[in-house]
């Protein structure tokens, strides 16, 4: 499994982020660049259900979607786009539902012979546990119901840490798409400073404006989105919701031409609903 997914095929990076995302190359520095730069990506998918046993069973085909080893492969390619090598992994799935992984990762090519031996990459097999020797990168699901109104949300937690010349920031789009992403909300920060072979402090090695600067222009059009950054703390922040509900995509075993069009406006009123209350970030409706 773990072969697999290092050598599965990542998402091609769009030519507009890649123009944007540029580390200066004639940047020179004494000593290890040790600035630490942590996303932490965060989704909603929302779907209508219209009994208990529908949600139930909406449970357990998100669980069956997202288990754990599909995760590992999605956080593997994640690994390869930023140009970094796993050293270890931990995955587990959960009863009733939910998954996680830890993916422990390093900047270069760790020789195998340099790999602790408690780690599954030593050849040791395993299926609990993975490491980076500079960073990680997590991920967590939870699934859930509403109980009165048929509506069910499945929320995917991801964090991507790093450290060096390495970031995370170019693997939004395909975050973004290795999920339905309703609801997006992102957050960027780069904490520590290095140093200029002058001694001069660095608290930042490239140009960021906005998060959105690094997703593509044609997945910005899906989504509304909003920023609130703190430029001189080098934090930022992005919101995004899905501009158009196609109702057919939020129903679960039921089909649009089953309902009529009063409910169809009803339940379309529910999940925009919904999406605006986790966008907002507070209870409106």
């Amino acid at each position: 499994m773990l072969s697999a997914c290092m050598t599965g095929g990542a998402a091609t990076i769009p030519a507009d982020v890649k123009d944007v995302f540029v580390l200066s190359d004639r940047l020179r520095l004494y000593g290890f660049n040790n600035l630490t730069k942590t996303l932490s990506f965060n989704i909603y998918d929302v779907c209508y259900a219209k009994s208990h046993r529908e949600q139930q069973d909406y449970l357990k085909y998100i669980d069956e979607q997202y288990n754990s080893d599909r995760l590992t492969k999605i956080l593997c390619d994640v690994t390869d786009m930023i140009g970094a090598h796993v050293l270890n992994i931990s995955k587990q799935d959960y009863d009733p539902q939910g998954a996680s992984v830890t993916v422990l990762i390093s900047e270069r090519h760790i020789p195998e012979g340099a790999i602790d031996e408690s780690c599954n990459m030593s050849g040791i097999k395993t299926d609990l546990a993975g490491h980076l020797d500079k960073s990680h990168l997590t991920v967590h699901t939870y699934p859930e119901f509403h109980p009165d109104n048929a509506i069910t949300t499945f929320r995917v937690d991801i964090d991507v840490s790093t450290c060096g010349e390495i970031t995370p920031l170019k693997s939004l789009d395909y975050l973004i798409g290795s999920f339905d992403s309703d609801i997006i909300t992102i957050d960027y920060r780069v904490r520590g400073f290095t140093r200029d072979e002058e001694g001069k402090k660095l608290f930042i090695d490239h140009d960021i404006t906005s998060i959105q600067n690094y997703i593509a222009r044609e997945t910005l059009e899906k989504y509304d989105a909003i920023d609130i950054n703190v430029y001189q703390a080098n934090i930022f922040h992005t919101k995004m919701m899905i501009k158009d509900i196609v109702l057919q995509n939020y129903l679960f075993n039921t089909d649009t031409y089953e309902l009529a069009p009063k409910r169809r406006l009803e339940i379309n009123d529910l999940l925009r609903k919904e999406m605006i209350e986790i966008f907002s970030g507070m209870n409106i409706f």
